[in-house]
């Protein structure tokens, strides 16, 4: 949390740089995950939610939207955009459904990347607990490169393993613009995961 509490308060944030270059991108991924639901679609958990870049998304498909972050300057300033969804400081390796709830959908970008081994498996177990049944997440994470230890970054293995009960619907290289050399050979992938049974 040190190192991103840092950051918000500097103002460096290239993760929302790279948010608003690949806007298209990412609004047809949410597009692909309406169309496959009833509308309203029902309840979506932002984890790492930051200032809640991606919630006017959310809630312009019809989405209940929640947002979870552990740095309580970026909850403060999602709160103050006056958006219709509910920002909480929390972790997202301690995710309780009797204080968040259940829900339908996750969105995870870049948050699990850079949790060690122990918290990617609490995110899962977390998310899992929290997920209702035909639930899908739908991750952007760096690859396993060789700044992996600078900049995060998991295998499909690692994801796989975190969410053990969930199937890999597809794995898909994500756009890389506005993230600037070096994290341009990072090697992104959006992991979209269904829960099974």
């Amino acid at each position: 949390m040190r190192r991103y509490s840092l950051s918000y308060l500097l103002g460096l944030t290239p993760w929302e740089r790279h948010g608003r270059a690949a806007r298209a991108g990412i609004e047809a991924l949410l597009e692909r995950e309406v169309a496959e639901r009833p509308h309203p679609p029902g309840r979506a958990l932002d984890l790492g939610c930051g200032r809640g870049q991606y919630a006017p998304a959310l809630l312009a498909r019809g989405w209940q939207l929640v947002g979870v972050d552990d740095v309580p300057r970026a909850i403060d300033a999602a709160r103050g955009r006056g958006l219709d969804a509910t920002f909480v400081v929390g972790d997202v390796t301690d995710l309780s459904r009797d204080r968040l709830g259940s829900f339908d959908f996750f969105l995870d970008v870049g948050c699990f990347q850079g949790l060690g081994a122990e918290d990617r498996l609490a995110e899962g177990r977390g998310v899992t607990a929290l997920a209702e049944p035909g639930a899908t997440l739908l991750m952007l994470a760096f690859g396993a490169t060789a700044i992996r230890s600078v900049v995060g970054g998991v295998t499909r293995a690692e994801v796989e393993a975190a969410f053990a009960g969930w199937e890999a619907v597809s794995v898909e290289a994500a756009e890389t613009t506005g993230l600037g050399w070096p994290l341009t050979r990072t090697s992104p992938r959006w992991y979209r995961l269904r829960l099974r049974g």
